[in-house]
């Protein structure tokens, strides 16, 4: 997996080497796993889609490959939007997002570097699109097959390129160190949209409808990507025909019943989706569409996982004041609470707050709420004692006495202080498709439809059940936010849905003070635009 990663690093390396002869690129390298000897066989393309996968799996560690524990990728996507804010701040990442105006800048590295992970990630899929149209070792369904995961995944590429900048350079081609560049034109986001339909919809036509294989893409995620990206191009019908294939199919059904390695302890069908060992379609979770592998000392498995790192608060720096007038530090870190976490990440205090009693998405087993005393009990508490969090402080930066979510709960028993997650984590799932349903069906003026699809998750999760006179388009992003907190890209469904401005100003007590109008998109990387070195490459309005 890392391998083929360090080929489509080296094939950007390459592009950008445009005063080298061409017979410095012309390599023999016999002894080195590199484009030209990886294809030789079906084998080696599955090798490269290995190292795709790796790519996506990147998403949720650092965003760069020497730091991987550091700077979450995409922390814009989940923070400095209505539900979540950074609360441990560093100032060039999570600073930016919770104060915005001038921290909101070209120059920032952060940028930088997510732009180019996606380019990375997009030259990766298109070497195994270009090299298996061109194979001869490959039978047609072979290639069918590659293909559909490499474009599957390059239009992926492509939804966060545009979310976040909007118009970008559609790349549909491998770049090496012959055909390189330097006067790129902004595509139009219309233009790049049909193109992530036009793979999204080869996706389906040949992925299969489940694999055997846990970390395989398979039909229902081309789905609910179409379904999404069709809402975003305002074509709700379009929009409802993608979402009742992944809804009305079998094979992707609700959770609705305890299963797996807690069943028989106390616990949710909502949460028992989440837990080391349940993440997964062959251990029982059928709502899952796709679910990141990652696995422990094996070469090529782990993906610096961080989730857990940064969504998990700093308990073990909460005090307790003892009857003696003392504070101590009564919290170890443990698995119990999640493993060590460093809490950069966290929810509004909206967010905790929009369940019904009743909802198991809002309570204990999904929120940690409290915590039990395992070391250094202060005088006049015992060990086991359970102390609970300030669940009614408005969110402020560097707060340990705060709630956090416990989707991401995981810590290896081999080091309960580790930085890095190798549980297998889900990435999509059915019931996010229901909500894209529910919206779809809102749209069309099916509010009947929109009912049913969110009453299927409100159900499960026993929550009173929704009624027509509710069903709106902020009753629909409120249950977005219950169901899917720290899972969606929640900037994008704002950024679609026309409302994250009002939203994040209404839910927001940090960047909701700060945010403009400019912010909706990216300021373009100053190096990409000084890098396009014979043609103006535009700045988005505003920067």
């Amino acid at each position: 997996m890392k391998l083929y990663h360090k080929i489509g690093l080296g094939a950007c390396l390459l592009a950008s080497m445009a005063s080298c002869k061409k017979s410095y690129l012309q390599e023999s390298p016999p002894n080195i796993l590199v484009a030209d000897n990886l294809f030789a066989n079906y084998d080696g393309y599955q090798n490269a889609l290995n190292g795709l996968y790796y790519e996506v799996r990147r998403s949720r560690s650092g965003v760069t490959t020497s730091d991987p524990v550091n700077d979450m990728m995409f922390e814009m996507n989940v923070i400095g939007v209505d539900n979540g804010y950074g609360n441990y701040v560093t100032a060039n990442t999570e600073g930016i997002f919770n104060s915005w105006g001038a921290l909101n800048n070209a120059g920032q590295g952060y940028y930088s570097k997510t732009w180019a992970y996606l380019y990375e990630t997009i030259n990766s899929a298109n070497t195994i699109i270009d090299r298996s149209a061109a194979s001869t070792v490959l039978s047609d369904a072979q290639r069918n097959s590659v293909q559909a995961e490499a474009r599957c995944i390059r239009a992926w590429a492509y939804r966060h390129l545009t979310y976040l900048w909007g118009d970008v350079p559609l790349q549909l081609h491998e770049s090496t160190g012959e055909n390189v560049r330097t006067d790129y034109d902004r595509t139009p986001v219309a233009t790049i949209h049909n193109q992530m339909k036009a793979d999204w919809q080869f996706a389906d036509q040949y992925l299969p409808v489940t694999s055997s294989n846990n970390g395989k893409l398979i039909k229902g995620v081309a789905e609910h990507y179409l379904a999404e990206l069709y809402l975003a191009d305002n074509k709700p019908d379009s929009a409802k025909i993608w979402a009742l294939k992944v809804t009305t199919n079998a094979n992707y059904k609700l959770v609705t019943a305890r299963y797996g390695v807690n069943a028989t302890k106390p616990g949710t069908a909502f949460t028992d989706m989440f837990l080391d060992g349940n993440s997964n379609r062959s251990e029982g979770n059928t709502e899952a569409l796709w679910v990141l592998q990652n696995e422990l000392n094996v070469v090529g498995g782990e993906g610096n996982n961080i989730m857990r790192r940064y969504w998990v608060n700093r308990y073990y720096s909460l005090t307790v004041k003892g009857t003696d007038n003392k504070t101590t530090s009564p919290f170890a870190p443990s698995a119990d609470f999640g493993g060590r976490g460093i809490g950069r990440l966290g929810p509004t205090k909206w967010a905790f707050s929009i369940y019904d009693a009743t909802d198991d998405r809002g309570g204990d087993f999904a929120w940690r709420f409290s915590y039990a005393i395992n070391t250094n009990p202060p005088k006049g508490y015992v060990l086991g004692q359970v102390v609970p969090v300030d669940r009614t402080a408005t969110e402020k930066v560097s707060n340990p006495n705060y709630p956090n979510t416990r989707k991401w709960d995981y810590t290896s028993p081999l080091d309960v202080n580790g930085s890095q997650g190798y549980n297998d984590q889900i990435y999509l799932r059915a019931g996010e498709t229901y909500l894209l349903l529910a919206e779809a069906d809102f749209k069309t003026g099916d509010l009947q439809g929109a009912v049913d699809a969110i009453n299927a998750l409100r159900n499960r999760a026993h929550a009173t059940p929704a009624t027509l006179a509710q069903i709106n388009l902020d009753f629909i992003l409120d249950e977005r936010s219950r169901e899917l907190f720290t899972e969606e890209d929640r900037r994008y469904t704002l950024l679609r849905t026309g409302t994250w401005l009002t939203r994040t100003k209404a839910h927001n007590a940090l960047a909701g003070a700060t945010i403009t109008t400019r912010d909706q998109l990216l300021p373009i990387p100053q190096d990409v635009i000084d890098a396009n070195l014979t043609k103006k490459f535009p700045q988005n309005p505003g920067y």
